[in-house]
């Protein structure tokens, strides 16, 4: 049996290839993701290992309010000058140096425009000398307040060179302030940068000023070891005469912990990779499934025959599956080598394209390999399960005869469909309305695959009439009506190919209808709810948002026309023990009129000093009234207790908490970040907005819109990342055109003797292809039907599960759902080529005589 099973196998190169190569897509998108983050991760290490290489001790201040990776750049809290002395008193330190360095100095190019960074920090900080790492390529060291030392990366990227006048935007002012460049460094190894940093490096005085809003204090402080003294020994005594409030690492810690939180980010990426790794597997499943059925099919005599001469059910099972086990091997080689290829790719685009980060060598993590294998042989082995079975289970007779693969009853797989189903639905209840606890996404993603797997076998109860009414839109001639009845002749075989369509197709759906319902809420929000027909705003590209200068909110309230103006400044802080955001106005009382405040208890007109306002949802939830303290600790400065003085009614355009304009000085952003203009009666926004833009020629990183360009801005990035998704669930339509291939190509084989007779009897070759053609198309345009509806039900659930979240319109694409629909059908053409054409060329005698 074990020789027959190989010679069997290799006499069916072609089959072998099409029934390994979704599983080959599958594996490669699952060990790339694999190796791609490996990379990464071990180029941070190596980054941050470097950065501190030259750090025995670094001593920090322990943040006001910590942020993980996702939620932005953390600040640090200030250093007072006056612990550098005390630092270096310790027995055992040489020499301890106070350092500058806060994201949020951005330099103006050449072209009057930010330069932006996407990840990477952009650092401001003091100038505390050359070393072995860092070292001036031109010019000098900067000695004036009004001179800056820039990095040679940053440099090439606004094009500009050492003497000119330059702009910078600072962590405290979002006014551009001129500088003359004076000095380009390099680091060590030739290099321009270090882990795509834009560094900015500024006199110790200005940079404490600009970059941390308070003269004589620091980031950190760096400790040089004295000879014989341990980077440990130091950290121990450092740390026990500074007491609690600081961290203090050595700089090996330094290095890992820091690292570790930008693998947080990693993991995170690495979980949406094998994410669209199961889509494609699971698609690749369907696929596999269905070519094994049509093997079994195809060999029922020749298998038959084997129970014949003596082979047991046992074998007949082991013959199939060892034929499994030879494809998943194979594909899980191809793919793991695959994988390694495209992760190195990407980790290359991150690397010099998006990062301009050092890559550390390209390795392949035990994590790849085994993911890789137990993947595909995995996934190859349970599709080629079902057939197996069903193999063992021809009976010897079948030998004598001509052998049809008889129509089953669709009962039990129908049942087992509607349970599945079932299952699916109240998973995705749980999930979506927040009844799963910690297990939210993972009962959401379990709710999602068990309503595909049940979708897939309740398909075969609807494929014969659906795809019998789409083959009448072809039946107007011979090759027309053939190609219909093919389409319809095997139920669970169309349902199965037109399935693994589904998946791709009902995932791009679900989203899109997601995201435009979010697009259209937002819109609708905007339209009703804002009484402002300009704003002020920039789209955020990294962690920190494009604020602009205070100033102009007073200067655009002056202006004729300009009936009322609202600043908005925010931030995260820690309100009565929790997480929370809040936020400042320039203007309380504009900012009730431009969005309809609702007052439900005090005064919410204005806020004065240590007073706050609430929304209704926080005063219910904590328990708060007019007149309740609560204390809060803002990213900056001591922790303030301030006194409830009115409460509004909670709504998708306020925030939870809004706070004096003076407690903006110790957010993160001490600027605003958005602004509301509404206009008088009669006035017109054309003739306002030019005046404003006027105002806004220092603070680059923000422009004025109408309020409908206002939304298109802010909501540009839902259509970012809906194209990286439609990207990215690429890879699960191809393994599904991959799938009607091959069951055209397999089914042209196993219909030889058919075709033959179709030929001999006047079907001409062209006729023949477009027989081929027309089933194809119809099987396409049918899983696109399926995918298409299922999409549309799961993107309704979600947006109904996030009314509360603002979420209240259902948008339903109509256009990209029937584009979709017409490249089903084209994708339908194309996957027919091949199979057509083979069948087209058939020898007609041969094929009648066909066994």
């Amino acid at each position: 049996m074990f020789r027959a099973t190989l010679k069997s196998l290799l006499a069916r190169k072609l089959r072998l290839i099409l029934s390994g190569l979704a599983v080959v897509l599958g594996v490669m998108f699952v060990s790339g993701a694999f190796v791609l983050t490996d990379t990464l991760g071990r180029s941070f290490d190596a980054v941050f290992a470097e950065g501190t290489s030259e750090i025995d001790v670094n001593v920090a201040a322990k943040p006001k309010v910590a942020l993980s990776e996702v939620q932005g750049e953390q600040v640090a809290a200030p250093v007072p000058a006056t612990t550098v002395d005390r630092v270096k008193q310790v027995p055992g330190v040489t020499d301890a140096v106070g350092v500058v360095a806060a994201d949020g100095a951005r330099l103006i190019g050449s072209n009057g425009k930010v330069v932006t960074s996407f990840g990477p920090p952009q650092l401001g900080e003091n100038w505390t000398g050359e070393s072995d790492l860092l070292r001036l390529r031109e010019g000098r060291a900067p000695q004036a307040d009004d001179e800056i030392v820039i990095n040679k990366a940053l440099a090439t990227a606004a094009k500009v060179q050492v003497g000119q006048q330059v702009g910078v935007l600072t962590a405290v002012e979002s006014k551009a302030r001129p500088f003359t460049l004076v000095g380009v460094v390099g680091y060590s190894g030739d290099r321009d940068s270090i882990g795509g940093l834009n560094e900015v490096f500024f006199t110790t005085p200005v940079a404490q000023q600009l970059m941390l809003g308070q003269p004589d204090t620091f980031s950190s402080i760096t400790v040089t070891a004295a000879d014989g003294v341990t980077p440990e020994a130091l950290r121990d005594d450092v740390a026990a005469a500074l007491g609690g409030e600081y961290e203090v690492k050595t700089g090996e810690q330094l290095a890992a912990d820091s690292a570790a939180s930008l693998k947080e980010g990693l993991t995170f990426f690495n979980r949406i990779l094998l994410g669209f790794a199961a889509v494609a597997l699971l698609v690749g499943t369907f696929l596999i499934l269905n070519t094994f059925s049509i093997i079994v099919a195809q060999r029922t005599r020749e298998l038959a025959l084997m129970r014949a001469i003596g082979a047991s059910g046992r074998q007949v099972i082991g013959s199939v599956v060892l034929e499994a086990v030879v494809v998943g091997l194979i594909a899980s080689v191809l793919g793991l080598a695959a994988g390694i290829g495209i992760g190195a790719l990407l980790a290359w685009v991150f690397g010099n394209v998006a990062g301009g980060l050092d890559l550390a060598g390209v390795a392949v993590p035990p994590a790849a390999v085994i993911g890789a294998f137990a993947v595909g042989l995995v996934i190859t082995v349970v599709a080629a399960l079902l057939p197996a079975l069903r193999a063992a289970r021809i009976p010897p007779i079948a030998a004598m005869q001509d052998v049809a693969t008889p129509d089953r009853p669709l009962t039990k797989v129908t049942v087992a469909g509607g349970i599945v189903t079932g299952i699916g639905a109240v998973l995705l209840f749980l999930g979506l309305s927040g009844n799963a606890g910690d297990n939210t996404l993972a009962t959401i993603l379990g709710g999602v695959l068990f309503a595909f797997i049940g979708v897939a076998l309740l398909t075969p109860l609807i494929s014969r009439p659906v795809v019998s009414l789409l083959g009448a839109l072809f039946a107007w001639s011979v090759p027309g009506k053939l190609g219909r009845l093919n389409s319809g002749r095997n139920p669970r075989r169309t349902a199965i190919t037109a399935a693994a369509l589904m998946v791709g197709i009902a995932l791009v759906t679900g989203v899109t209808v997601i995201l435009d319902s979010a697009k259209g809420s937002f819109g609708k929000l905007a339209e009703t709810g804002v009484k402002a027909e300009l704003v002020i705003a920039g789209v955020q590209s990294g962690p920190r948002p494009p604020s602009f200068d205070p100033g102009v909110l007073e200067k655009a309230a002056a202006l004729p026309g300009v009936r009322l103006v609202d600043g908005e400044y925010g931030d995260l802080a820690i309100v009565g023990g929790e997480q929370t955001w809040v936020s400042a106005s320039s203007d309380v009382a504009a900012q009730g009129q431009i969005f309809g405040t609702e007052v439900v208890a005090g005064d919410v007109s204005r806020v004065g000093p240590g007073q706050m306002l609430v929304s209704s949802d926080v005063a219910t939830e904590r328990g708060l009234s007019v007149g309740s303290t609560v204390p809060v600790q803002l990213t900056r400065g001591e922790q303030r207790t301030y006194t409830v003085s009115g409460i509004y009614k909670s709504s998708e355009l306020n925030n939870p908490v809004v706070l004096p304009e003076e407690a903006a000085k110790d957010f993160a952003v001490p600027q605003p970040i958005q602004a509301f203009l509404q206009l008088d009666p009669g006035s017109q926004v054309a003739d306002v907005q030019p005046q404003v833009e006027a105002l806004l020629a220092d603070s680059p990183e923000v422009s004025v819109a109408d309020r409908d360009a206002f939304v298109e801005q802010q909501t540009s990035q839902l259509d970012g990342l809906l194209r990286m998704i439609q990207i990215l669930l690429a890879l699960a339509i191809v393994i599904a055109v991959l799938g009607i291939v091959n069951t055209l190509a397999l089914s042209v084989l196993e219909r030889t003797r058919e075709l033959g007779l179709l030929r001999a009897i006047g079907l001409r070759r062209a006729q023949t292809m477009r027989m081929i053609t027309v089933e194809a198309v119809v099987i396409s345009v049918f899983g696109a039907l399926l995918g298409l509806a299922v999409g549309t039900g799961l993107g309704a659930a979600v947006v109904e599960a996030l009314r509360d979240e603002g979420i209240t319109d259902l948008v339903l694409p109509w256009g990209q759902m029937l584009i979709m629909l017409g490249l089903a059908a084209i994708v339908g053409v194309v996957a027919a080529v091949l199979p057509a054409v083979r069948a087209a060329r058939i020898n007609v005698l041969g094929a009648i005589a066909h066994d």
